[in-house]
Order: C-alpha cells, then structure tokens, then sequence
C-alpha cells in the first residue's frame, strides 16, 4: 500500500474524519485547517503513525511544518521508512 494512503487512513482513523480524508490530496492543508487536529490529536497521530507503520519519530523530528499540508506529513513518513 502507497504510503500517502496509509497516512491518509491513519488520519482518518485518528481524528474520526468519517472518510473525508477520502478528498484530500498532497496539497491539502491540516494543521490549522482541520480542527479535530489539534496539539492531542498531533500526539495521538505520531503514535499510531508509529505503531501502523513500524518508525520512530523524536521530539526533534517535529516542528509545524510536518503537519501543514498532507504533502510534507507523506515526505516524513516516508522519509522515515527510508
């Protein structure tokens, strides 16, 4: 499975989207777009990331522009995964 899908199910699960993130693309904006993401859900979003998708990610790794766009949270993942 493509790891924007992956990404796109894990934030659909997290935040209780109900299938919206079904329309969004790379270019899509989160963090201050989407309310159900908010600084617990960006917690609860790394951890599964974490669990579902086998990486780890440090306290260093985050900053806001991780979570702006659906774009730039797929690139680290994936750069995550190597």
């Amino acid at each position: 499975m493509q790891i924007e899908t992956h990404v796109l199910r894990i934030l659909d699960e997290v935040l209780s989207l109900d299938g919206r993130s079904a329309s969004f693309g790379r270019n899509t904006h989160l963090l201050g777009a989407i309310p159900e993401l908010d600084s617990m859900a960006v917690v609860s979003l790394i951890t599964s990331l974490e669990e579902q998708l086998g990486i780890t990610v440090d306290d260093d790794d985050i900053d806001g522009a991780t979570f702006a766009t659906v774009g730039s949270l797929v690139d680290f993942v994936a750069a995550k995964l190597g």
